[in-house]
């Protein structure tokens, strides 16, 4: 059952992704999805560090599918490579920075907020 709530969780996170970023300006919508996307994986993981009566095909379908489907890093590493080659060092410069730093912001704001709920 684990990997079939990881296939549905993957599958929904990739359909979200394609949403936002059909809206979005790229490769910023990216930025936002990696960002909101590290902030509910460091949510959830500790969040359920503390609760396991929580069954292990949510935890996985949410965890390794839905935010797995929803983060983009391959997207992100094709983007950095496409300004680097259209010589736009400095936007892939910040846009790295921002993915990164942001990222690891976000997931301990999440896991902060986990472990105050």
């Amino acid at each position: 059952m684990i990997y079939l709530s990881v296939m549905i969780g993957g599958g929904l996170g990739s359909l979200l992704r394609f949403l936002i970023s059909s809206f979005g300006f790229l490769p910023f919508a990216t930025v936002f999805i990696n960002i909101v996307g590290s902030f509910i994986l460091g949510f959830l993981t500790f969040f359920f560090l503390d609760r396991p009566e929580v069954p292990p095909d949510l935890r996985f379908g949410l965890t390794a599918g839905f935010c797995g489907g929803f983060t983009t890093f391959s997207t992100f590493s094709v983007e950095v490579y496409a300004m680097v080659l259209d010589n736009h060092i400095g936007q892939a410069a910040f846009y790295v920075l921002a993915s990164y730093l942001g990222g690891l912001l976000a997931v301990a704001l999440g896991a902060f907020l986990a472990k105050n709920c």
